[in-house]
């Protein structure tokens, strides 16, 4: 009987499980004191192989090139049971006055067993690789905190004077959690559309280094 294949692409999860494989973090902060940073990967299946594919890039346009770091090994089998490491290794130079943000893609594929009508499945995730020059460990933490906020009409602006990737937990105006609650690059600004004639008591918690919320701060 003729066999038929289908692969399914790029389906994306923010959940650090892929298809079985389960990825050690939702994020990964690149010091760079170190000469390199890791995350681990797990194949708990008893039966199954996997096909891990990795690669960095710059975000929305998903370009990789000219990126100033690489991920090994670039392409493995994780057999059942078995625990790898990968590792991002800077090969060039970074912006040392902020940190810089890239996306760590990891896909897997499950092995097939020649099985007539088989679907095979690849699953991709995407985490954010930090990278955070020496000078910044110490301001990290509590960057989220000096976030200013401005409002001018049914804007609602949120300005990062840090040198640090701040990401945002939840955003609530006068007690209701506001959507889409996104990411403020160093030295840059967020807006969120607000109803016009609300108060205006803002609050919000952030994401830090371990995937955890941060205590709530409000204006």
């Amino acid at each position: 009987m003729r066999t038929l294949f289908t692969t399914l692409l790029a389906f994306t999860f923010m959940d650090p499980v892929l298809a079985g494989v389960e990825v050690g973090g939702t994020r990964l902060i690149y010091d760079a004191g170190r000469r390199e940073s890791s995350l681990p990967l797990k194949n708990p299946e008893k039966d199954v192989a996997y096909l891990i594919q990795s690669w960095l890039d710059q975000g929305e346009d998903e370009t990789s090139s000219a990126i100033p770091f690489i991920v090994t090994p670039p392409l493995f089998r994780l057999d059942p049971g078995q625990e790898n490491l990968l590792r991002v290794v800077n090969t060039g130079e970074v912006p040392q006055d902020r940190e810089s943000l890239y996306w760590l893609n990891v896909k897997s594929i499950a092995a097939t067993h020649d099985q007539p009508n088989q679907l095979q499945i690849s699953v991709r995730t995407r985490i954010k690789m930090i990278y955070r020059p020496i000078s910044l460990r110490a301001s990290a933490a509590e960057a989220y905190r000096q976030l200013t906020v401005t409002r001018t009409g049914d804007r609602l602006t949120f300005t990062n004077p840090t040198p640090h990737f701040i990401s945002f937990f939840d955003v609530y105006l006068d007690g209701q959690a506001q959507a889409e609650p996104a990411m403020v690059a160093p030295f840059g600004t967020f807006s969120l559309k607000v109803p016009p004639n609300s108060p205006g008591r803002v609050s919000w918690r952030a994401i830090n280094d371990y995937g955890g919320r941060t205590e709530e701060v409000c204006r």
